[in-house]
């Protein structure tokens, strides 16, 4: 048996691709490894794939035992630090189960090197819904994961092409890109940069009656962004908004759009484990290191 991990915004997901649970991410604070016995019997696991934050760190799928530092650069940073992931990730690597540590996309990841402009373009747990995605739709598709954030990425040919990180473009529910006012609350004190990126999403930004339009038009542009790059590319969206917006971007886009549900990144991290620990050695472009 295969188990992916997905370290959300709001929760911990695990899933085999046909058994699942969740957990909040306060609630994982308290995880054991024999938890995973709600999926399955834990020596029938194979192998884990496991998220862990930005996943910076490292820019290859690698085995837990030769990831240092959780595969991340530092905890400072954009994002909300509660400990529920940390415990997970050091719970798998305790338990001496064989698991493999997904990296997020970043300056050292095989991505068109033009999206480096920016540090960071997405995090692990994105890599797990591209798999996902791509098993249905084909190896050239646009994702667009809307929910607490919202991030967009491409693959070409059955490689990651690149992305845009949630502080970056489109907002989410919760969290955006510092615009004009934040920068200057952040220079007077008012508040710090990781805060306004924080507070910088539609439900603190809009009236109740504009915020699913408003993502809906952003999510829909940052499709189209990447669809300049590759024109013939499906798109998906997936993420708590997914159903929300999707009518609206189909709109905007004047195509179909599928839509996933909260479960796509953790399945799609099942496949991934099953086809790392079968022997793929590459995956969307990522080379395995085990």
């Amino acid at each position: 048996m295969f188990i992916g991990i997905d370290h959300g915004t709001t929760a911990m997901r695990f899933s085999t691709g046909r058994e699942e649970f969740k957990i909040s991410r306060e609630e994982a604070r308290g995880f054991s490894a024999s938890d995973l016995a709600r999926l399955c019997r834990v020596d029938e696991i194979e192998g884990i794939a496991i998220c862990y934050s930005m996943g910076d760190g490292i820019a290859a799928i690698t085995d837990i035992r030769k990831v240092r530092n959780r595969g991340i650069i530092s905890r400072e940073g954009a994002g909300k630090h509660i400990g529920g992931g940390t415990r997970v990730y050091d719970e798998i690597e305790r338990s001496g189960l064989a698991a493999v540590v997904i990296p997020g996309l970043h300056r050292k990841s095989p991505t068109d090197p033009r999206f480096k402009a920016y540090s960071h373009q997405a995090s692990p747990e994105k890599i797990g819904i591209l798999y996902e995605v791509s098993h249905d739709l084909g190896p050239d598709i646009v994702v667009c994961d809307a929910s607490s954030n919202t991030v967009t990425l491409l693959v070409t040919g059955g490689r990651i092409t690149g992305a845009f990180d949630a502080c970056i473009f489109a907002p989410g529910t919760r969290h955006g890109a510092l615009d004009v006012d934040a920068i200057r609350r952040i220079d007077r004190g008012d508040v710090t940069a990781n805060n306004a990126f924080l507070e910088a999403g539609v439900n603190h930004t809009m009236p109740p009656e504009l915020r699913v339009e408003t993502m809906a038009m952003f999510a829909a542009m940052e499709c189209a962004a990447m669809l300049l790059i590759n024109p013939g590319a499906r798109v998906a969206l997936a993420g708590s908004m997914a159903p929300a917006i999707a009518p609206g971007v189909e709109a905007l886009l004047a195509r179909e759009v599928a839509v996933y549900d909260e479960w796509a990144a953790a399945r799609g991290l099942a496949k991934i484990a099953r086809d790392v620990f079968s022997g793929t050695p590459e995956i969307l472009g990522l080379t395995v290191d085990r």
